[in-house]
């Protein structure tokens, strides 16, 4: 996630991203937010370019920033993107792209559009309003739709906690059936903190997909599976 203010380009943050001269010169004088992009499933290696400060790294020439809106103006969120269309077509490098909106009629066809990205890559949908003006914050009016995987492991280890978890459990280490290992620290109630599922016992989690190395996205307790199942 950037922002860019008609001058310097930031992190969500607001941690001043060191692009390239060049790059920055190819935005227009007016806020924009969206995403610098490489491609589904590189995230890791974006965050890594623009934390670096490696302006001379050659991945800058094709990183592009997909924008997905005019922060401020004025106009329903439909005026706005097509204002952003208009602005992303003025571009000369196409270093900076409006991101194409869908409208969608009922259910049905969102849910097909889900499909149609999940199955290419993508992590879900934000659903906009078209008639809503401009806001900052959490709105009704902007909604994330992502599907939600489930999957087993075993515990390995208890993991004390610290602060408002001082004395119970922090997290729990757990093995995915595959052999993954990794620390599972949300999702558990205060009871569950108090008295952990024991070493061995095997418990579902929920999750956002995988990280490049393996690791689960985002993993979330979710229930301990019964014995003898």
């Amino acid at each position: 996630r950037a922002l860019w203010d008609g001058q310097q380009l930031r992190l969500r943050g607001g941690a001043a991203v060191s692009a390239p001269a060049w790059f920055s010169a190819a935005l227009p004088p007016v806020a924009l937010d969206g995403e610098l992009w490489l491609g589904r499933g590189q995230f890791d290696a974006v965050s890594g370019l623009v934390r670096s400060a490696r302006i001379e790294d050659p991945t800058w020439r094709v990183l592009r920033y997909l924008v997905f809106e005019l922060p401020g103006a004025d106009g329903s969120f439909a005026q706005r993107a097509q204002r952003l269309r208009q602005l992303s077509g003025a571009s000369p490098q196409g270093l900076w792209q409006a991101v194409m909106q869908n409208e969608v009629k009922d259910r049905s066809a969102l849910l097909s559009k889900l499909a149609q990205v999940t199955a290419g890559g993508g992590e879900g949908l934000m659903l906009h309003r078209a008639d809503a003006p401009y806001q900052t914050g959490r709105s009704g009016a902007l909604l994330k739709l992502k599907p939600v995987h489930d999957a087993d492991a075993t515990v390995l280890a208890h993991l004390p906690g610290r602060g408002r978890h001082q004395g119970r459990l922090g997290a729990l280490l757990v093995r995915t059936e595959s052999g993954a290992e990794f620390r599972l620290g949300t999702g558990f109630s205060d009871a569950l903190r108090d008295a952990p599922p024991p070493v061995g016992a095997v418990l579902t989690y929920t999750h956002r997909g995988h990280t490049p190395s393996g690791l689960p996205r985002f993993a979330s307790f979710l229930r301990l599976r019964p014995l003898g199942t």
